[in-house]
């Protein structure tokens, strides 16, 4: 059995790649997702107990959270907090980005603190 999972988003015409099923992932959900220019997810939406970190690959948009507009361009993350109501608007050129889900609080290790030198 093999120690990871590969697969290519590249050349796919997807508005929205969820990798939990592609890569089996058991500890996130992650997607990447393509809005065109002055689009918007269509509803506002919070969560139960996930925090999502949303990080901006190219152009520009607009998060509301719980009514207050953010600014996003290229470069940017951003985290917000479960019970945060969030939409996001593309800009003028679209927007692409990544969303990363977890469970608030479910991180214990990581880096370092996790490592196995083999």
């Amino acid at each position: 059995m093999k120690n990871y999972t590969k697969i290519s988003a590249k050349n796919k015409n997807e508005a929205r790649i969820e990798l939990h099923d592609k890569l089996n992932l058991t500890g996130s959900e992650i997607s990447l997702n393509i809005l065109p220019s002055d689009a918007s997810v269509p509803f506002v939406h919070a969560h139960k107990e996930n925090e999502e970190v949303y990080f901006v690959i190219k152009g520009t948009g607009t998060f509301v959270i719980d009514e207050e507009k953010i600014e996003l361009n290229e470069g940017d993350f951003i985290k917000i907090s479960p019970m945060g109501k969030r939409q996001i608007f593309a800009g003028e050129n679209g927007i692409t980005y990544l969303c990363i889900q977890t469970k608030t609080d479910s991180l214990t290790q990581y880096t370092a603190d996790d490592a196995i030198i083999c």
